[in-house]
C-alpha cells in the first residue's frame, strides 16, 4: 500500500542568521502553529502541521519559530509536551509566563527540510509527490501529480492533464506500479473507467 505523508508538504524559504554569524537561505517545513496560550506558566497551544507529532515535539528537541509578519526566526527548545484534543501544549524555553506565550500567538513551528522523518517503503512525502509525470504502463504519459488527497481507506492523487478534466487516481497496488521520486516519474496501470 502507497501512502502520502503531508508532514512536509508546506515547505518554505527563510532567511535567518545560522550561529557563526553567516545568514543562508534554507529550505523550511511547516511542523505546527501556535494558536493560544495555556495557562499562566507561559505554555502554548500547537496545531501540528506534521505526521510525526510525537518525534517533533520530543522535549529537547529545538524548533524555529517564525513571526506571521515580518521579523526574524527564533529558535527555541521544547522542555515538555502532551497531547490535548488534537493540539499540542508545549513549554518552550524562554517563554515563562502568559504574556510571553500571548505574544507568540499565530508564530509557525518549523524544522529545516533535511531534518525530515525517515519513510518506510512505499511511503511518500507529499512534497515529493508533486510535479511527478504520470505514465502508463504503456510507456503513455497522462499528466503531472499536482495534489494529493486522503478521502479514505487510501489516497488519491490528482493528475493535471494537458487536456481534459483532471484525473483522479487512486493510490493502490493494482495501480500504482512504481515510484521514482528522484526522477520526478510514476507508472500507473490504468484499470478500466480511471479514464
Amino acid at each position: 500500500m502507497q501512502r502520502c505523508m503531508s508532514g512536509p508538504s508546506s515547505v518554505m524559504k527563510v532567511g535567518l542568521t545560522i550561529e557563526g554569524g553567516s545568514a543562508s537561505m534554507e529550505r523550511w517545513l511547516n511542523i505546527g502553529k501556535i494558536v493560544n496560550t495555556h495557562g499562566v506558566r507561559g505554555e502554548v497551544r500547537v496545531w501540528p502541521q506534521t505526521d510525526f507529532p510525537e518525534i517533533r515535539f520530543k522535549p529537547g528537541n529545538s524548533l524555529w519559530m517564525v513571526p506571521p509578519q515580518a521579523g526574524e526566526p527564533v529558535s527555541v527548545t521544547v522542555q515538555s509536551a502532551r497531547e490535548q484534543k488534537n493540539v499540542y501544549i508545549l513549554k518552550l524555553a524562554g517563554i515563562d509566563d502568559r504574556n510571553g506565550a500571548e505574544a507568540r500567538k499565530g508564530w509557525e513551528l518549523k524544522v529545516p527540510a533535511e531534518d525530515r522523518v525517515p519513510l518506510q517503503e512505499g511511503e511518500y512525502y507529499v512534497s515529493d509527490i508533486t510535479g511527478c509525470a504520470v505514465v502508463t504502463d504503456e510507456g503513455e504519459t497522462i499528466g503531472t501529480v499536482s495534489d494529493v488527497l486522503t478521502p479514505g481507506a487510501n489516497d488519491v492523487w490528482v493528475v493535471r492533464r494537458p487536456k481534459g478534466q483532471d484525473l483522479l487516481l487512486p493510490v493502490i497496488d493494482d495501480v500504482v506500479l512504481e515510484v521514482d521520486t528522484a526522477a520526478k516519474r510514476i507508472k500507473v496501470h490504468l484499470m478500466e473507467g480511471l479514464l
